[in-house]
């Protein structure tokens, strides 16, 4: 067993397909502090640069007849909007700029995480639920301060038979804390789960017998992670205004 795994690595042929996922130092060196800029905090900045690039600079001239960066920018900002002031209601809209960066930061860390070579920062659990935590934090407060104790009443249901309210109740505040547990796993787990099937196919294309077979994959891969990286942008985004609105509007 041991000569077929060291002929199988002379070969070529073992791989790792989460190698890509991990985080080094930009400078050398096998130790990371909190300060030590990594390929993810690269990366994270290359996706803040790119969102004001485009919503800022691309933006700036406010032509009646727009550039491509504009019409892309007003698209966004109309396309954000709609569904902040669609699923949220009309007094979410104060939220808007918050919900709108949101969405931003992760499409385009997604969307960069699709060059090769480059870092997904979105595939760590670090980043996700740090982005989920603030979600949580925000629509508690925001739930609380307008609310007050009536915010509790997002707990009670009390259209189910009084006898059931109670076990009802404990699973409500039991699913309102896993929240953002599943929105950040949901984020990270489908953009690792696309790059890692992408690094398979890629391993495979080294073998001339199935080398075609593993192009075509790949393309077909990359095509669908590129529709994965909007569409779990747009989830993240959606479920944000969904609890937004839970905290807005506890009683409805």
């Amino acid at each position: 067993m041991a000569s077929e795994a060291h002929g199988a690595e002379e070969g070529g042929l073992v791989f790792h397909p989460m190698d890509q996922f991990i985080i080094k130092p930009l400078f050398g060196g096998d130790t990371i502090h909190w300060y030590t800029p990594t390929n993810a905090t690269l990366w994270m900045a290359l996706a803040v640069v790119a969102v004001v690039a485009m919503m800022v600079f691309g933006t700036r001239r406010r032509a009646v007849i727009p550039s491509r960066s504009q019409s892309i920018g007003e698209l966004a900002y109309g396309f954000i909007y709609k569904m902040v002031e669609d699923v949220a209601g009309k007094d979410a809209v104060k939220f808007f700029p918050y919900i709108m960066t949101l969405f931003m930061f992760i499409v385009f860390a997604n969307f960069l995480g699709l060059i090769p070579m480059s870092f997904t920062t979105t595939s760590h659990f670090a980043v996700t639920v740090v982005l989920a935590l603030l979600v949580f934090l925000t629509v508690t407060i925001v739930g609380f301060v307008k609310n007050g104790a009536g915010f509790l009443g997002l707990f009670w249901v009390s259209s189910a038979p009084l006898a059931l309210r109670p076990i009802l109740a404990v699973i409500e505040l039991i699913s309102y804390f896993v929240r953002p547990v599943s929105h950040s796993i949901r984020l990270a787990g489908n953009v690792m789960a696309g790059h890692a099937v992408i690094k398979v196919f890629a391993g495979f294309a080294a073998i001339a017998v199935v080398s075609p077979v593993s192009v075509v994959a790949i393309t077909a891969m990359y095509g669908l992670e590129v529709l994965v990286a909007f569409i779990q942008a747009y989830v993240f985004t959606i479920l944000t205004c969904v609890y937004l609105k839970d905290a807005l509007h506890p009683s409805h």
